[in-house]
Order: C-alpha cells, then sequence, then structure tokens
C-alpha cells in the first residue's frame, strides 16, 4: 500500500518537474547612480586639466598686464572693455558695423565655400597622383613647389584676376587647404594592401566599384587626415585675407581693431577665432571618425 502510493506520487511529480519554466539568468545591470556618476568621473577627467590650466593661464596674464606701463590689457579689462560686443553679437547698424556674430558667419561662408571646392578636388587629384604613376611623376613636383607659396602670396594674384575681394578670398582658401588634402590622399591609395586589389580582380569589380567599396574605405583614414589639416589652414587663411580684402568678417574686424586702438577688441576677436576653429577641427574629426568607423586619427 505505501509502496503504491509512492509511486504514484513519484509519477504525478515528474510531470510537474518536466513542465516547470525555464528562467533565463540576464546579467545585473548596473544602478543608474553608478552609471551617472562613473559619467560624472569621465567627464571631470576630461574637462578639468584643461580648466584648471586656462585659470592659471588667466591668472598670471593678469598679474602680468595689470602692471603700469603694460601695452596689453588684463583679462578684467578686456572683459570690461567688450562687455557690449559679448552680451549683444547679434547687432546690426549697417556697413561694416556689425555683431562679431555677423564677422564670423561671413568668414564662416567663404570657408564652406572655398574648403568645399578643395576637398572636391583634392580627393580626385589626390586619388589620381596615387593611383597613376604617370601623374604621380608628372604632377608631385608641381605640388611639392606650389605648396611652399604663402597663402597671402596668392591674394595680389586672385584679386588681379578676379578683381573683386569675395572670390579673391575664396581662391585664397582653397589654394591654401587643397595640398594637404592632395598628399594625404595620394598616400592612402598607395597604401591600400595589395590583397584588397587582388579580391577586386577575383570579383570582377568594375572600376567605379573598385572606386566605391576597395578605394576610398581603404583611404579614408588618410584623407580625413588632408581634411582635417586643410580645414584648419583655411580657418587660418581667411583671416589673414580678410586684412587686407575688407569687407564684413572676422579678419577685417581684426584690422580695424588695430586701426582704432581696440585692443581689446582684438583679444576678444582671437578668443572666438581660436574656439572655432577648434569646433571646425572637432566637426571634421568626428565625422571622420564616424566614416571610418573609429580607424581615422582623432
Amino acid at each position: 500500500m505505501n509502496m503504491s502510493a509512492a509511486k504514484i506520487e513519484i509519477e504525478t511529480a515528474t510531470p510537474a518537474a518536466s513542465s516547470a519554466p525555464v528562467v533565463a539568468m540576464t546579467p545585473r545591470r548596473p544602478p543608474r547612480a553608478e552609471v551617472y556618476a562613473r559619467m560624472a568621473r569621465e567627464t571631470a577627467v576630461r574637462v578639468i586639466p584643461p580648466l584648471v590650466v586656462i585659470a592659471l593661464l588667466t591668472l598670471v596674464w593678469e598679474l602680468i598686464c595689470r602692471r603700469a606701463g603694460s601695452a596689453l590689457p588684463p583679462p578684467s579689462r578686456v572683459f570690461t572693455d567688450t562687455k557690449e560686443l559679448i552680451l549683444d553679437p547679434f547687432f546690426d547698424h549697417g556697413g561694416i558695423d556689425k555683431g562679431l556674430f555677423w564677422h564670423l558667419s561671413a568668414s564662416l561662408q567663404r570657408v564652406a565655400f572655398g574648403y568645399s571646392l578643395s576637398a572636391i578636388a583634392g580627393i580626385g587629384l589626390g586619388v589620381l597622383v596615387g593611383q597613376s604613376v604617370w601623374a604621380m611623376r608628372g604632377l608631385d613636383p608641381l605640388f611639392q613647389v606650389l605648396r611652399t607659396i604663402p597663402p597671402l602670396a596668392w591674394l595680389p594674384l586672385s584679386l588681379a584676376a578676379f578683381r573683386d575681394g569675395q572670390p579673391s578670398a575664396i581662391f585664397v582658401i582653397f589654394i591654401t587647404s587643397i595640398w594637404p588634402i592632395i598628399i594625404n590622399t595620394a598616400v592612402g591609395i598607395r597604401n591600400i594592401p595589395q590583397d584588397y586589389r587582388n579580391v577586386a580582380a577575383v570579383v570582377q569589380l568594375n572600376p567605379l566599384e573598385f572606386f566605391s567599396k576597395i578605394m576610398i574605405p581603404a583611404a579614408a583614414p588618410y584623407i580625413f587626415t588632408g581634411l582635417r589639416i586643410g580645414i584648419g589652414l583655411s580657418w587660418l587663411a581667411i583671416v589673414a585675407a580678410e586684412m587686407l580684402i575688407g569687407g564684413v568678417g572676422i579678419g577685417f574686424f581684426i584690422w580695424d581693431a588695430w586701426n582704432s586702438s581696440h585692443i581689446s577688441e582684438i583679444v576678444l576677436a582671437l578668443f572666438y577665432v581660436g574656439i572655432v576653429g577648434f569646433v571646425l577641427d572637432r566637426l571634421i574629426a568626428g565625422l571622420g571618425k564616424v566614416v571610418t568607423r573609429g580607424t581615422a586619427q582623432n
């Protein structure tokens, strides 16, 4: 009697055990506070050191320039003299009497146009020089000579050719920034592994497919290195060119402030020039990181 009851109990328990749900083990997520704390630490490691250095340099600048007979204003005086320009960068009183926003906007428009032309032409010529031995032998010496000419040396020639300041400034940007793009693109094309070329030959890619699927992706880190150098040279060139061509632009603003002996305005404009140049470099670097999936230099 007891054995039969035990047998029945085992038989009834077995199906229940076999039908028990399987519990999937999921990794435990860290608490949200811990995630935020880690993000705060990473941000602090990146932000605090440059802030400390900037604060120390500002303090040294203040102490040195507060002495009697100093030719440069201290930071406190720069802020006092340029407070209206800082608080209202959007004013427009007509002519060249505009806020810094409009001067920077005009300069950025010239840079965007000239740099876009140099990027298109530079990548195309770089691919040609990197892919063709004859093109490299014929064009590389010419490029090496032309790239050593200072940017402002092109300005009189461009003014004589275009007879207008706007296209002359764009040409100076173009001719200044194109060389690193050509050279780095050509180096990237020449460094494409032979295995990639062999695979392209095996699968019988046509020239357009080889260009889009093999050549550009393989050379992209080099191309974006050239583009980063080019955007920095473009920003340098436009500031220098605008000092001579006049009109609205951050370069002319600096030159006009010098002629008016407004040294504090020059310091403020240089600060904005540096910030905009840094942002432009970061934008190209971020785009390169996205396109090359992190293989481009950052």
